[in-house]
C-alpha cells in the first residue's frame, strides 16, 4: 500500500519562507512524477509545481520565481520551498505522486494535505 506523507507546513509572515517536504512509501515499482498541489477555502485544487522523473519541473505561473521544487536524494522524496510568500500562497498544500505500485497500474496517489497559512 503506498502512502504519502507531508510536512512542513505552518504559520508564516508575508515575505517568509517554509520549505515542504513529501516522501512516498510502499511497494513502488516506478515514479513518473511528483508534485504539489493547493486548495484555498472556497476555491478549486491547483497545481502549483510538479517535477517528473527526467527532473523537468514546471510551475504555477502564481509562483514563478519563488517556489522551487527538487527531489531528494532518498527515492520518492520531493520538497517545495517557498520564499517570498504572500498571503494568497494561504491554502492547504497536497503531494501528489504518479506512481507504479509493483504488481499494480499506474495511478495517481495524494497526500493527507498540510497547512500554510501566511499571515501578519
Amino acid at each position: 500500500q503506498v502512502q504519502l506523507v507531508e510536512s512542513g507546513g505552518g504559520l508564516v509572515q508575508p515575505g517568509g519562507s517554509l520549505r515542504l517536504s513529501c516522501a512516498a512509501s510502499g511497494s513502488i515499482f516506478i515514479t513518473y512524477a511528483m508534485g504539489w498541489y493547493r486548495q484555498a477555502p472556497g476555491k478549486q485544487r491547483e497545481l502549483v509545481a510538479a517535477i517528473t522523473i527526467g527532473g523537468s519541473a514546471n510551475y504555477a505561473d502564481s509562483v514563478k520565481g519563488r517556489f522551487t521544487i527538487s527531489r531528494g536524494n532518498a527515492k520518492n522524496t520531493v520538497y517545495l520551498q517557498m520564499n517570498s510568500l504572500k498571503p494568497e500562497d494561504t491554502a492547504v498544500y497536497y503531494c501528489n505522486a504518479d506512481l507504479r505500485p509493483t504488481g499494480f497500474a499506474r495511478s495517481d496517489y495524494w497526500g493527507q494535505g498540510t497547512q500554510v497559512t501566511v499571515s501578519s
